[in-house]
């Protein structure tokens, strides 16, 4: 069913009660997701001495000969495994850009990793609006960027980029360099005046050898596992230090104490089965839409608008980057590059002397293929499409969103619903508009060029934003909820602004930054598990 805004749409239901669990887990603290947040703040909390449990809906995903085979990928969807959701103004079912994996998206990201520029943390006038400011800076975050590029072994180089904030120490290992089609690309922007720069990466991609394994691993596996994945760096160390790893095991309600100041257990639904996790301290990392959809699921009759929600904006402020993949041809130059995805601009990225308002970002895409092409556009001939594919250049273009009470998610009859209407069109119409431009010039006379819709949320954030005023905001700046006080949210969830940036290293950096308040405050140790039954039958072992 549609609803015209998400005002209208009706308001989460308190849940009937259920039958009791079939069993019950003891842990210090309970992670809901083993992505980026999650599975960072499983490594950071690693050697505390806490009995740490990390509970992910989804399976390891297998390293087989299918992780590269495109057909598999990209036309028959063979690791895509997330529910249904709902355009909630129309009423049209999507199927998002969310993976349920360990580890997370990071199973299938292009492992592209920089930092956020420090005005990004500011408040920044854009055409469409104020971009407004997080509730601590780059400067209290940067020692953690550190830290996460040394935990997802960046490569890169500083210098290059003149929208580079301060680095407290050099990238951990050197940048990619381009291959031949896109290091000629590289240098015709720069005769042109522009400040092209080898994008942070953290792909071991270093020889030809290497990049061969990597061709295909920009939305995909890497069967090689040469991509810095948060199961890879993050959870299989957590694990050999004796965290536990619960898989296939889905959340689908938190349970408040006496009082609604605390979170008492959660429950889960583990193969048929209903399991109830008690921990002292809970920490979400489902992802932005999923972490507040479990929230919204969680209603009580005391809290009949979803937990931590005292300030109406839980599932609000939803963004998700107005976003361009950007295809330029030259059709009498083959591109045999293997990985592409090394370069970046960004001389457009905040307002300057040639643009008033902020543009946004330049970064390539992981080579395309007749594949992928076919999958939106499957009435085009093969042949024709891999005849572009074999002979094109492939760009994400990105601009900022900014945060509007009226794009969010809600929970209706149990289904997600997103509302999102796209906003700053202005500027990415221009991003568009000049990139075009300097691809020409590159040598690329033939533009496609296609923004993205609804379904494509890799980058979606803001649903619980930090701040430091309860009445405005969902999250303290260290995004612990402000209406309670044993919960943290450590996805992007969090963001109060987009920015024009991939948001992955951003989200391991914060949750080091949550992770050393916790730290900080101690934890109580483990009590007996409730039926003394062994977890283990529900985990990995």
């Amino acid at each position: 069913m549609a609803y015209p805004t998400i005002d209208q749409a009706p308001l989460p239901q308190a849940p009937a009660e259920r039958a009791a669990p079939e069993e019950v887990i003891r842990a210090d603290i309970a992670i809901i997701g083993s992505g980026m947040g999650g599975g960072t703040m499983a490594y950071a909390l690693k050697d505390s001495g806490a009995k740490v449990l990390v509970i992910e809906r989804g399976h390891r995903l297998p390293a087989e000969p299918q992780n590269s085979d495109l057909d598999e990928v990209y036309l028959k969807g063979r690791y895509k495994n997330a529910d249904t959701w709902y355009n909630g103004r129309i009423g049209a079912a999507f199927k998002p850009g969310v993976y349920y994996w360990v580890g997370g998206n990071t199973k299938v990201y292009g492992a592209c990793l920089p930092r956020f520029r420090a005005s990004d943390f500011e408040e920044t006038q854009h055409q469409d609006g104020t971009s407004p400011a997080w509730p601590f800076s780059y400067d209290d975050l940067e020692p953690y960027y550190t830290r996460a590029e040394e935990l997802f072994q960046v490569h890169g180089q500083t210098g290059e980029d003149p929208t580079e904030p301060p680095h407290s120490k050099a990238y951990p290992y050197p940048a990619l360099d381009h291959e031949p089609a896109i290091q000629d690309l590289a240098d015709s922007f720069r005769r042109q005046g522009l400040h092209p720069f080898r994008m942070p990466n953290g792909l071991d991609a270093d020889t030809p050898e290497k990049r061969a394994l990597c061709a295909t691993s920009d939305g995909a596996p890497n069967e090689a596992g040469l991509k810095a994945d948060a199961e890879k760096v993050a959870i299989d160390p957590a694990i050999a230090a004796g965290a536990t790893l619960l898989t296939d095991t889905k959340v689908t309600r938190l349970i408040p104490g006496p009082g609604g100041r605390t979170i008492v257990a959660a429950l889960a639904e583990n193969n048929g089965r209903v399991i109830r996790i008690e921990a002292d301290k809970f920490i979400l990392a489902a992802g932005a839409v999923n972490s507040a959809a479990l929230l919204l699921r969680s209603a009580t009759p005391e809290s009949p608008r979803g937990l931590a929600n005292s300030s109406g904006l839980l599932g609000r402020n939803y963004m998700v980057h107005n976003s361009t993949f950007f295809i330029g041809i030259n059709p009498f130059r083959v591109n045999r590059t293997l990985w592409q995805k090394t370069l970046g601009l960004n001389d457009w990225y905040e307002a300057g002397p040639t643009n008033k308002y902020p543009l946004g970002n330049l970064q390539m895409l992981g080579k395309l293929r007749a594949s992928m092409l076919k999958m939106a556009r499957s009435w085009a001939p093969n042949p024709i499409l891999k005849a572009m594919s074999d002979r094109s250049i492939d760009i994400y273009l990105t601009t900022e969103d900014l945060p509007r009470r009226d794009n969010g998610i809600s929970v209706i009859d149990g289904k997600i619903h997103v509302w999102w209407e796209p906003n700053n069109l202005g500027p990415h119409q221009e991003l568009v508009r000049r990139v075009s431009k300097a691809v020409r010039k590159a040598g690329y006379p033939v533009i496609f060029s296609e923004r993205m819709g609804i379904e494509t949320n890799s980058h979606q954030c803001g649903t619980a934003v930090a701040g430091k005023d309860p009445r405005t905001s969902v999250l303290t700046p260290d995004c612990r909820a402000h209406d309670l006080d044993n919960l943290w949210i450590v996805d992007s969830s969090f963001f109060p602004s987009s920015a024009a940036l991939n948001p992955a290293l951003t989200i391991a950096a914060n949750a080091l930054r949550v992770a050393d308040t916790i730290l900080a405050a101690g934890h109580s140790p483990a009590r007996t598990q409730a039926t003394g039954s062994d977890h283990r039958s529900a985990s990995e072992t």
